[in-house]
């Protein structure tokens, strides 16, 4: 039989470098120990600057390296799974052990697409909360939910003005609805400054974003955009709530 073309395709550097680094992590650094600048490792495995970015930056994607500001590159943690329930009943996200932290309430325009999803005009002001998802003491989400007033018509802004107060007086509102369902999808995308910032990470960082619309009363009750860290995360989907920690093959049932 003669080789397909992908068979003969050589397998490109920076990808076989990715594969030895890979192993030097596992043999050589510890958890949280900071690598050697580039300059130095380029000559340690002698290649050039290009090709080794080119491996840490998918080792970084893998969730093997993080780069911390101020630090530099350290060989991550073990990925925290985070449970994404998709129980009809639930607004806040958390389970044992986790939670939604309210960080802010704003009114504000919502993004042309959320408009859009929400039934609302282009120019309308809607509630925007902002909240940050903790996981066994580590910050590992932030998120915008944008909250037309019809989602929540019993709000009273003189029992919270602004703030986290006002963050959880929408929420707490938006229980009171009847949840019909919900839409979620999840996509790769690069973070944002301020969410860069809030999840200890550099701007253009990877991440998961993941995009939930709440359904209630035939429409669209409110929708949410949430960042996960794509270096220490691992979204789990169901009802159970379960957590896992999981590295490579190794998984194990947090307690």
């Amino acid at each position: 039989m003669g080789t397909t073309q992908l068979e003969s395709v050589p397998e490109p550097k920076y990808w076989h470098l990715k594969t030895v680094l890979s192993e030097a992590l596992d043999s050589d650094f510890a958890v949280g120990e900071i690598l050697p600048n580039e300059r130095e490792l380029a000559a340690r495995f002698g290649v050039a600057r290009a090709t080794l970015r080119q491996a840490l930056e998918q080792l970084e994607l893998e969730g093997r390296l993080q780069r911390r500001r101020g630090v530099g590159t350290t060989v991550a943690p073990p990925r925290v799974g985070v449970a994404v329930s998709t129980a009809q009943h639930d607004w806040s996200g958390g389970g044992a052990g986790e939670a939604w932290q309210p960080v802010d309430c704003a009114t504000a325009t919502a993004p042309a697409a959320v408009a859009d999803a929400l039934d609302v005009a282009g120019d309308e002001l809607v509630h925007v909360v902002r909240r940050i998802r903790v996981s066994h003491g580590q910050a590992v989400a932030a998120e915008l939910l944008y909250v037309p007033s019809s989602s929540v018509p019993e709000l009273s802004a003189i029992d919270a003005p602004s703030g986290s107060a006002r963050a959880r007086s929408v929420v707490r509102e938006l229980h009171r609805l009847g949840l019909d369902g919900q839409d979620r999808s999840v996509e790769l995308g690069s973070a944002r400054a301020d969410d860069a910032k809030e999840l200890d990470r550099l701007p253009g960082a990877p991440v998961l974003v993941v995009t939930t619309r709440y359904l209630a009363a035939g429409g669209t009750a409110a929708v949410s955009i949430a960042t996960y860290r794509a270096d220490t995360c691992r979204l789990t989907f169901g009802d159970s709530g379960d957590v896992e920690i999981s590295h490579h093959d190794q998984e194990r049932q947090a307690s």
